[in-house]
Parts: C-alpha cells; sequence; structure tokens
C-alpha cells in the first residue's frame, strides 16, 4: 500500500536547486539567535545585578514567546504560503534582534527577547512543513535532516559567538550580526518566492473567522491520539533536555575554570554530532529504522549528560557534548517526521504545534532549572535531566514499536 504523501506529482516542475538551502541559512540565524545568550548568563548577571537563574529568562522569555507563537504562524503559513511567511519573519528577526543588541537595561532587554523569540517561530516549522508539502515521504527524512545543519551550525555558532562576546565585554555585539544576518538572508528568500513553482506556493484557503478557524485546525489536530502523544513527547524532550543544556557552559565555567570561549567552544561539539547524523542520515535510517534511532538517541543522549554533568575533569565535556548532539538529532529527527505526518492535510498547524510544545517545553526546562541551580548545582541539574530524556526516548520508542505492529 503506498503512502499518502507518495501521490506527490512527479510531474511537478522542479523546485530551484537553492530552496532547501535558502530556508537552512534562515535556520541558521534562527540557531544563533536562540543559543547566543547561553554563554552570555554570567556577564548580564554581573552587568545589570541579577541571580544566575534570573539572568536564565533571556532564555525563557524567547522559548516561550517561540513556543507560543507557533499556534499563529501555522495557519497563517497555510493562508499565504509558507516559503513568503518565513521570508516575512526572517526579515522581522533583524529587527527584533537588533533591538535586542539596543536595549538600554536588562528589563527591555527581556522584552526584546520576547519579541526575538515570537519573530523567529517562523522558520523552522513552516520551512518543515513546505518541505513536507514538496518532497515525498520516501524521501523526507535525509531532506530533513540536510536542512537541519543550518539550524545546526547556528545553535554552534551561537555558542561560540557568545563565549567570545563575554570574554571580550561586549554582549552587544552578537545582536547586531544576527540582525545582519537575516537581513541579507530575508532578500534571498522574496526574491526566490517569486520564482517558486505553483505547487511550491500552494495555500490552503478556509471559510470562516480567522481565529475560529485556527482553533479548528488545532482541535482536529488535538483529536488524533498519535498526534497527542508525540506534542507531549517533544515537550517532556524539550523540559529534560534544555533544562540541563542551558547551563553546561555556565557549568564548565564555575567548575573547572574555563573561559566563556572555551566552553562555548566545547558545546560546539554538540553541533558537531548533530552534524555527523545530518550527514550520515540516509545510512542510520535505513540500518535503525525509527524505534532503533529514538531508543539509541535517548540512550546517546541521557548518558552524555550525565556523564558532563558528573564529571570531574573538564574534558569528559568533548565526548559528552558530541554524543549528546548525536543522540538529540536521532531522536529529535524521529520525532520530526512524524510531526510532518500526523496530520498531512493541516501540515502547517501540525508542525507549528509541534515546534510550539517543544520550545513551551524548553521554557519550562530552563524556568525550573533556573530555580534549582542555586540550591543543587548545574552538575546535578544536568543529571537530572538526563534520567529525564533518557525515560522519555524509551517511552517513545516503546510506543513507535507498538505503532508498527498494529498498523
Amino acid at each position: 500500500m503506498k503512502h499518502p504523501d507518495e501521490s506527490i506529482a512527479t510531474s511537478n516542475p522542479p523546485i530551484p536547486a537553492i530552496a532547501v538551502p535558502l530556508l537552512s541559512l534562515a535556520a541558521f540565524g534562527s540557531g544563533i539567535s536562540l543559543r547566543v545568550t547561553d554563554p552570555l548568563l554570567p556577564q548580564l548577571a554581573n552587568e545589570f545585578g541579577v541571580s544566575l537563574g534570573d539572568a536564565s529568562y533571556v532564555i525563557t522569555m524567547f522559548a516561550i514567546a517561540y513556543g507560543l507563537s507557533q499556534l499563529f504562524f501555522g495557519p497563517f503559513g497555510d493562508r499565504y504560503g509558507k516559503y513568503f511567511i518565513v521570508a516575512c519573519g526572517t526579515l522581522a528577526c533583524a529587527i527584533t534582534a537588533g533591538a535586542c543588541g539596543l536595549a538600554p537595561g536588562f528589563g527591555p532587554l527581556l522584552v526584546a527577547r520576547l519579541l526575538a523569540g515570537g519573530t523567529a517561530a517562523s522558520i523552522i516549522p513552516l520551512s518543515m512543513a513546505w518541505i513536507g508539502d514538496v518532497i515525498p515521504y520516501q524521501d523526507r527524512q535525509p531532506v530533513l535532516a540536510r536542512f537541519l545543519i543550518g539550524q545546526i551550525l547556528g545553535l554552534s555558532a551561537g555558542v561560540l559567538m557568545g563565549g567570545l562576546a563575554a570574554d571580550a565585554q561586549n554582549w552587544r555585539l552578537p545582536f547586531f550580526v544576527i540582525a545582519a544576518i537575516f537581513l541579507v538572508v530575508s532578500v534571498a528568500l522574496f526574491s526566490l518566492n517569486r520564482r517558486l513553482p505553483g505547487h511550491a506556493r500552494r495555500l490552503h484557503r478556509a471559510e470562516g473567522p480567522a481565529l475560529r478557524r485556527m482553533v479548528g485546525e488545532f482541535r482536529q489536530i488535538a483529536l488524533l491520539p498519535w498526534a497527542r502523544l508525540v506534542l507531549l513527547t517533544v515537550f517532556l524532550e524539550g523540559a529534560f533536555l534544555y533544562g540541563a543544556f542551558a547551563f553546561i557552559a555556565s557549568h564548565e565555567h564555575r567548575t573547572f575554570g574555563l573561559s566563556m570561549t572555551s566552553a562555548g567552544a566545547l558545546i560546539m561539539l554538540f553541533g558537531a554530532g548533530g552534524f555527523f547524523f545530518a550527514v550520515a542520515s540516509s545510512v542510520l535510517v535505513r540500518r535503525m529504522g525509527e524505534t532503533g534511532l529514538s531508543r539509541w538517541g535517548g540512550i546517546c543522549l541521557g548518558a552524555s549528560l550525565f556523564a558532563i554533568g558528573a564529571s570531574p575533569t573538564w574534558w569528559w565535556a568533548i565526548p559528552g557534548c558530541f554524543m549528546a548532539g548525536l543522540g538529540f538529532y536521532m531522536l529529535h529527527n524521529t520525532l520530526q517526521i512524524n510531526a510532518t505526518q500526523m496530520a498531512p492535510e493541516r501540515r502547517g498547524a501540525a508542525v507549528s504545534a509541534f515546534a510550539s510544545c517543544f520550545f513551551l517545553g524548553q521554557s519550562v526546562g530552563v524556568a525550573i532549572a533556573g530555580r534549582l541551580v542555586e540550591r543543587i548545582g548545574t552538575g546535578n541539574v544536568m543529571m537530572i535531566g538526563a534520567l529525564g530524556v533518557l525515560m522519555v526516548a524509551l517511552w517513545f520508542s516503546h510506543r513507535l514499536r507498538f505503532k508498527a505492529r498494529t498498523s
């Protein structure tokens, strides 16, 4: 029996070869914006006279806005064109990143980060949904993995950029660099959008008031049992992983005296592990399948976070960060491929709901970890995250295996 998405017409005109790489560049900027503040937390705490936990609100505010805004961008992408909305969102990101760099105090910085998270919300989930629209299911997972190379490199570059800025005592400069990246990419996206073939600019126009349509879209998704399971899983993944991940640089700096640049360079290995997965995704998917990827991804990720948190010396973070990145993308890419297919007729809204749950989970995880970190220490926070993400991955792998047996 053919998969529903195998019906994507092969007679459609090919999309320009640069289309997915441009989306990946937008995801690169989003990744930098997301993680650039991690190494900046100690400097922000000192400069604004707040605790490390309070400084982490620059992460939490971004994640909250990013998560909630998904609920709006998904239906907008379906109605006005996903590629076009990504281009608009990228331009808005240039403005909000500049606002972060110009913030005169901690309060205005939090507001600017809130806006930055809201504008960045359009990029990755709508790009994934657009790929789902134009790429057949059987070819989609490797394409998604290659698209995510941009985000992976962005996450790594963001941590390194933040570390360099922290050591240079100039936390504002990275935001101006981010703004410039977004501005250039947005111009390229707008230009290409006009040249996309008709099937790649497909619109879904529903009748009735916009708010009612949006609520109806998400209600239909919430009625699907498998969709509810995927959304709960990615929420818990985001909470346990990023509650720990956000404090790795601070842990290495406080515990072992590493400079923030060195700590940021270590965390770049997380991106290297993700990059390895993206390059080897075709082989790994074929040999391990979705069940194996989620199970072993969770084991790698949990073991690596535990090792970093419990390590007696800093160099344990070298293999730990690499294996954590590999494990995360093995698990998360499997969740993503399920998200693109859990409601094909409402793919924009479905993928946006997925990203919303992921980033709301991050905001909850970082907020809780920020309250705990001064009481129990960064190492214990990472070990709690390790145990949690391992349990989530094993549970999802079990549900995947059960689904495969009964379908």
